[in-house]
């Protein structure tokens, strides 16, 4: 029996195969699942950050500061799952508003300096020459003070308060995204797609916004989520050296401040918030790690 030409395309149409091209957010998250500790840490901080947005829900604040003598350094129970401090407070409910300051300044700190120093970076790996020499001469000025002393030094002069840590910190750190967007931006200005816009009429600012700035943004993304555990660290050194939010506000760097005269007889004051640190910069450091191979090419399959 002879098949018609219509039997046979009909055939043709049933076996034909479609192949659609992975979007790019789906190979990277692809990639990204590959490494345990990276979903480990995604886990965690989504937890941790779920706890500490419900906080108000799960422990008032009033909790982390109404005072009561009679409790004074007690241990766990279940009344206070994580006990109470020196001032008879709720160490749990003191951890999680805690978490909403410490985690906030890190976030905000890391955006700020991100969108500075890139800028600064861009501009000065674009047009070169003098606008390079005068950014790279005071960068270096910046970079020739310790981040910890020169964050110390601006919060001593200006006050220790939110507004104040967040300009102390984004100084500190900018320094970072100017020195890696700069370098990126030397080698993209000289590819071909660059030329052709630039012999197509657009202007600097529009080469940058839309052809260097997005092909760098891979380890502009990598560094940002590594500086968020830095600054979590940072942010923690300064409220424990009493440079933070002035009390009765809980902090983790002050709780740890607060707990180290009790270190031998109650040890629950310094153990809970040294632990949500330590959680939170691990956490923060395993994404960024896990971002760091599933955005590098050369680590593709």
């Amino acid at each position: 029996m002879k098949m018609g030409r219509e039997d046979i395309s009909l055939m043709e149409k049933k076996t034909e195969i479609t192949f659609r091209k992975q979007s790019q957010a789906k190979e990277i998250w692809r990639r990204f699942k590959k490494s345990k500790g990276a979903v480990i840490g995604l886990v965690m901080l989504t937890v941790m950050l779920a706890i500490i947005l419900m906080a108000d829900v799960i422990a008032p604040y009033s909790l982390a500061t109404k005072q009561n003598m009679l409790k004074k350094n007690a241990p766990p129970s279940l009344e206070h799952i994580f006990g109470c401090d020196a001032y008879g407070r709720d160490i749990f409910a003191r951890v999680l508003h805690g978490g909403r300051t410490s985690l906030s300044i890190a976030v905000l700190a890391t955006m700020t300096s991100c969108l500075f120093g890139s800028l600064l970076g861009a501009v000065a790996g674009y047009f070169g020459k003098v606008v390079d020499s005068v950014i790279c001469r005071a960068l270096d000025i910046f970079m020739s003070v310790p981040d910890i002393l020169f964050t110390m030094a601006v919060v001593v002069a200006l006050g220790a308060n939110f507004i104040n840590l967040l300009v102390a910190l984004t100084l500190a750190y900018f320094t970072n995204y100017v020195r890696l967007v700069r370098s990126q931006v030397l080698n993209l200005s000289e590819l071909e797609y660059v030329e052709a816009a630039r012999a197509g009429g657009a202007s600097s600012a529009r080469i940058i916004a839309t052809h260097i700035i997005p092909n760098a943004m891979g380890v502009i993304i990598v560094n940002t989520t590594l500086n968020v555990a830095k600054i979590i660290l940072y942010e923690s050194t300064l409220s424990f050296l009493g440079l933070g939010m002035p009390p009765p506000a809980p902090e983790w760097g002050l709780m740890l401040a607060d707990a180290r005269i009790y270190l031998r007889t109650s040890p629950h004051l310094l153990f809970f918030p040294a632990a949500a640190i330590v959680l939170s910069a691990c956490s923060v450091n395993l994404i960024g790690d896990g971002l760091r191979d599933a955005l590098d090419p050369h680590l593709k399959s």
